[in-house]
């Protein structure tokens, strides 16, 4: 008899736990789960509850106070957060920067950066004189031009006028709808569209659903009490 395929894991965290040195409580302790090489996971949870700081610490932004974050694929940094930029040079500089760290044609990068980030010239400017929506919209840009595994969003798609949004969702949904990724946002629609499981984290513990519809049942409860 054939035995089923087991499913391959792209990610495993292990008594996962993050507290800040000016809180007087953690943000959360003793978080475990796994996300499969093409799984798609919500992350959802009040403010407040962590949702980015679990973001930031699966790419690597953050170091966890404890436990430890297993990567079996290539992980994105989180989208929507720019904070990886080097703010004294300009985005093309950037760009350059993380073609060489990433081993990529530097002409190829930017003209898929400079085709989907719409930012013209002000790719020349210094970074930090960037909003916060041109810095998602390069760091967008950058993550699709490299290519990962799993993409790390941290409300992205919120970014940008509804053309722009929907120029988002085609990339990484329809494009990329092969890769895994990880989603922290309050969009109930655009989670429950394209997510498959979630976790909620609420009071520094994180519970792991496996029905996608129960999750948001759940998250909706915990936002109205």
């Amino acid at each position: 008899m054939t035995q089923p395929e087991q499913p391959q894991i792209g990610l495993r965290v292990e008594n996962l736990g993050m507290r800040y040195r000016t809180a007087k409580t953690a943000t959360f302790n003793s978080l475990h789960f796994d996300v499969e090489r093409n799984g798609r996971l919500a992350i959802l949870g009040r403010n407040g509850q962590g949702k980015s700081t679990l973001i930031r610490l699966l790419g690597g932004i953050l170091p966890p106070t404890s436990g430890r974050i297993r990567w079996f694929m290539k992980q994105s940094w989180p989208i929507g957060f720019g904070g990886g930029f080097q703010g004294s040079l300009s985005g093309l500089d950037n760009i350059r920067f993380l073609a060489r760290l990433y081993d990529r044609d530097f002409s190829t990068t930017y003209a898929l950066v400079d085709e989907f980030a719409e930012l013209g010239r002000s790719l020349r400017e210094p970074v930090k004189y960037y909003s916060s929506g041109m810095r998602a919209r390069l760091a967008f840009g950058l993550s699709l031009a490299i290519e990962f595994d799993c993409y790390l969003i941290d409300e992205l798609v919120a970014v940008g006028d509804s053309r722009f949004q929907d120029k988002c969702r085609v990339e990484l949904f329809e494009r990329r709808r092969d890769r895994a990724f990880m989603m922290a946002s309050h969009d109930m629609g655009l989670i429950a569209q394209h997510c498959e499981k979630a976790i909620i984290v609420e009071s520094g513990v994180a519970r792991q659903f496996d029905d996608i519809e129960e999750a948001i049942d759940v998250y909706k409860w915990l936002r109205a009490s």
